[in-house]
C-alpha cells in the first residue's frame, strides 16, 4: 500500500507540472525569448530545467504544438513556428500575448478589428434568437454593471453581458469566441482605460443594446454594439498605457476633433 502512494501523489500533481511547463515556454515563445524558427532545448535539458519527467515535457510540447507555437518533427528536433500560424484566438496563446507588462497594442487592435465585426452581428441574432433565460442573463449583467462600485466588479459584469450576447445567437461557431472575448476584455480595459470613473458613462450604449435585444429588434441592436466596440478602438489607437490612469481628465479636455470622434447623434461612444 504504502508504494502506490507516490504514484498517487504525482498523478495529481502532474497536471499542475505539465501547465508550469507550457505557460512557461509559451510565455517564452510570445515573447521572442525563444525566437521563431530556433529550436527548443532538449528534452533532456528541459526535464532538466524544469525537475520533471519525460512525460511533463513531452505533454507540454504536444499541447504548444496543437496550438500552433511549434513544430515537432522527429529527428529535427521542435521548433517555434511563425506567428501567423499561431491560435491567436487560444484562450492560453492570447493571455500569454496580452499578459505582458506592455501588452502588444497591435494585436489589441487587430483583435478589437475582429470584435467589431463579430459582435454587432452577434447583437444582431440575438435580438432575433434570444430566449427568456437568455434575455433574463443579459439583463441580469447589464443590472451588475449599473451596480458595480469598482474595476473588478464592472469588468466581471462586462464580460458577463458581452458573453451572455454570444451565447443567444445560439450559434456554435460564435459561442466559440468567448474564451477570446473573456481574455480580451480584462486587458482591453486596463490598456484602453486605466481608470473606474468611466464606467458611469459606459452604460447608455450597453442600456441600448440590451434594449434592442429585448425587443426583437435587430438593426439598433447591432448600431449599439457598433457604438459600444468603436470607442474601444478609438482608444486603443490613440492613448498609451502611461496616461491611461488620467483618463476622466484628459477625455474633458480633447480636442473639437475627439470629441466628434467620441460623439454620434449627440451621445458619447463608450469602451467595452
Amino acid at each position: 500500500m504504502a508504494s502506490t502512494r507516490p504514484k498517487s501523489v504525482d498523478r495529481l500533481v502532474k497536471p499542475g507540472r505539465i501547465r508550469t511547463v507550457l505557460t512557461t515556454l509559451g510565455r517564452e515563445i510570445v515573447q521572442d525569448i525563444i525566437p521563431v524558427g530556433s529550436a527548443l532545448s532538449p528534452e533532456p535539458e528541459l526535464e532538466a530545467r524544469f525537475g520533471v519527467g519525460r512525460g511533463v515535457v513531452r505533454e507540454a510540447i504536444k499541447t504548444l504544438a496543437a496550438k500552433g507555437l511549434v513544430s515537432v518533427r522527429p529527428r529535427h528536433g521542435t521548433h517555434v513556428l511563425p506567428r501567423h500560424e499561431w491560435s491567436l484566438l487560444d484562450r492560453d496563446v492570447l493571455g500569454w500575448l496580452v499578459g505582458q507588462d506592455e501588452p502588444d497594442r497591435d494585436l489589441l487592435l487587430a483583435v478589437q478589428e475582429v470584435r467589431s465585426i463579430i459582435e454587432p452581428a452577434a447583437a444582431a441574432l440575438a435580438a432575433e434568437r434570444a430566449t427568456k433565460n437568455d434575455r433574463r442573463r443579459i439583463k441580469t449583467a447589464l443590472a451588475a454593471m449599473e451596480a458595480a462600485q469598482d474595476q473588478s466588479s464592472a469588468t466581471a459584469a462586462d464580460k458577463a453581458f458581452h458573453l451572455a450576447i454570444l451565447d443567444a445567437t445560439h450559434n456554435p461557431v460564435l459561442q466559440g469566441f468567448r474564451g477570446a472575448i473573456d481574455t480580451i476584455l480584462s486587458t482591453v480595459f486596463l490598456v484602453a482605460i486605466g481608470s473606474a470613473g468611466w464606467f458611469k458613462d459606459n452604460l447608455p450604449n450597453h442600456v441600448a443594446a440590451a434594449r434592442a435585444i429585448e425587443s426583437g429588434d435587430a438593426e439598433k441592436a447591432r448600431a449599439a454594439m457598433e457604438q459600444v466596440l468603436g470607442y474601444t478602438k478609438f482608444k486603443l489607437a490613440s492613448r498609451t498605457t502611461t496616461i491611461a490612469a488620467a483618463e476622466p481628465r484628459a477625455a474633458r479636455k480633447t480636442t473639437g476633433t475627439s470629441k466628434r470622434n467620441t460623439s454620434v447623434n449627440g451621445r458619447k461612444h463608450h469602451a467595452s
